[in-house]
């Protein structure tokens, strides 16, 4: 019989490399949601002259907040994540010496981005905080698709039941008027982004990010723009292979190696 008292045994962790070993993250080995390219494009939407204060919602290890204070030395990164255990992963992240050159600039604050307003300031999620808004959130609605059976994993793979309008409107309340708002999510999505987004924003870019040329978009990039009154516009796709399961793109190469970015620039 386990004796409660007991602490529990470490969970095994791997240490991954990204942006051709830039930046590196520590994150589970297994049972949690494992960070992936997604973040990096995410983290190469913005445009090299971003400046000022970013959160990273739901950053989970860090890994988009990383790669954007690595490539952008003049904003200072807030990664917000809810589940502890994830927050002290992302926290132990920015000791590693690969992130020296920028671990300064970046904090972790566990917090619940989806909590009411009240809660949310509480926690150091106030109003017109931000200049800048990235995510990468949950791709799929609980009350729409099955996730998966590990209950680590579902709060990162499923939206709850309110789905995506929670984190946009934490964005918003988030953001200073002008500030941006850059999300990555599965191109079938878009829909659902569109309602709560174009009731709170404006100036909306959607990029098309395509496994080749000639295939429908898998993912989109959806940047906008607080208090806009500017107009929905869809910019040239991101592709990511020469040929189905061949070599990366020139342009994906020197996004995912060398930490470049998509060449976006803000309205």
């Amino acid at each position: 019989m386990t004796n409660p008292e007991t602490p529990e045994a470490p969970q095994p962790t791997t240490k991954d490399k990204f942006l051709g070993g830039k930046v590196m993250v520590e994150q589970p080995a297994k049972g949690r949601h494992r960070a992936g390219l997604d973040a990096v494009y995410l983290a190469a939407s913005l445009p090299e002259s971003t400046a000022g204060t970013l959160y990273d919602l739901g950053t989970g290890v860090g890994t988009a907040a990383f790669c954007a204070a690595h490539r952008l030395p003049a904003i200072k990164a807030v990664g917000v994540e809810v589940d502890p255990v994830t927050a002290a992963l992302a926290r132990k992240g920015l000791s590693l010496s690969e992130n020296t050159s920028f671990a300064d600039r970046v904090s972790i604050l566990e917090a619940n981005l989806t909590a009411k307003g009240s809660i949310r300031h509480q926690s150091g999620l106030g109003s017109s905080i931000a200049d800048h808004v990235i995510m990468n959130p949950p791709y799929y609605d609980s009350t729409r698709f099955r996730v998966t059976p590990q209950s680590d994993r579902a709060p990162a793979h499923a939206l709850d039941e309110r789905g995506i309008e929670p984190w946009i409107k934490t964005a918003k309340d988030l953001l200073k008027d002008g500030g941006t708002l850059s999300i990555i999510f599965r191109a079938d999505g878009l829909q659902d982004l569109l309602g709560p987004m174009q009731r709170r924003f404006g100036a909306i870019d959607i990029i098309p990010i395509r496994p080749t040329a000639d295939a429908p978009a898998t993912r989109i990039i959806v940047r906008a723009v607080a208090a806009s009154r500017a107009p929905l516009q869809i910019l040239p796709g991101f592709t990511l292979h020469e040929e189905a399961g061949g070599a990366f793109t020139a342009q994906a190469t020197t996004v995912m190696r060398d930490g470049k970015g998509l060449g976006l620039a803000n309205r």
